[in-house]
């Protein structure tokens, strides 16, 4: 992972280690043999409490999430084949279900992003993903759609219209290895997790660690090595987890 040269200012304020320390160690002194509990009980809380800032006609999927940390401010294994109502999802879902006999979820990564060089399986590439991600952000109202043009051509392009939504996503990723920092993947948001994965396997994390100070870039990408140094076969075999998550973060690192 690159170093960043500049930083910009302007970042969202927030509790510091310290004091996050100290109000753990108040909670700890008032409670009694449910701490656990109550932490987790509290991170959930928490959780719910960022969603409420997403309004129904602006929630985000996993995939349009990633698209949207890379985006400039200018600018399997079937669980359930139930629709998800996300249209690549489902159209991904489709193919995996209707496959036989199954593959491996390394091979569904390469066929279904067209890195493949089977001909006779080029069908199961889901064509213009980028474009149909980006059109989902516009009917959200979190991109607008643009004509540019590039002397002999006219190029379509879907610039940020409502950064309030990734200044959010920023923050929420931030936070995940910051101040609400768990050290244990398994006691994280899976969604979450799945994101840094996934927003580190597409090359965007830096964009959200980028407007960090030095101290708190270098703690961000300290952590997140932590995850990325973790062996995915070992933490499949541990209590409730997910294995397709795990599956996949092993696709990505190996």
């Amino acid at each position: 992972m690159t170093s960043l040269t500049q930083r910009s200012s302007g970042l969202v304020q927030r509790r510091t280690e310290a004091s996050r320390n100290a109000a753990d160690k108040e909670r700890a002194a008032g409670g009694g043999g449910g701490n656990g509990e109550d932490d987790a009980q509290s991170r959930r809380d928490e959780q719910d409490e960022d969603d409420k800032g997403d309004s129904k006609e602006t929630r985000l999927t996993l995939m349009e999430e990633v698209l949207l940390l890379g985006l400039k401010d200018r600018e399997v294994i079937c669980k359930s084949d139930a629709p998800t109502g996300d249209v690549l999802l489902d159209e991904a879902l489709k193919h995996v279900k209707e496959t036989q006999p199954p593959e491996t979820v390394q091979n569904w990564i390469e066929l279904l992003s067209g890195e493949t060089w089977n001909p006779l399986k080029l069908h199961y590439q889901l064509r213009n993903v980028r474009e149909r991600l980006a059109k989902n952000l516009v009917e959200k109202g979190v991109l607008t759609t643009e004509k540019q043009n590039f002397l002999l051509f006219d190029m379509t392009t879907h610039p940020l219209t409502n950064n309030n939504i990734k200044q959010r996503l920023i923050k929420k990723v931030q936070e995940a290895v910051l101040d609400k920092w768990v050290n244990d993947p398994h006691r994280m948001d899976k969604r979450l997790l799945a994101l840094i994965y996934l927003a580190h396997a597409s090359d965007v994390l830096e964009n959200a660690f980028a407007p960090l100070v030095d101290e708190q870039y270098d703690l961000a990408t300290k952590r997140v090595r932590q995850l990325l140094d973790l062996d995915p076969e070992v933490e499949c075999l541990k209590a409730s987890t997910n294995e397709v998550l795990w599956a996949v973060v092993a696709a990505f690192t190996k």
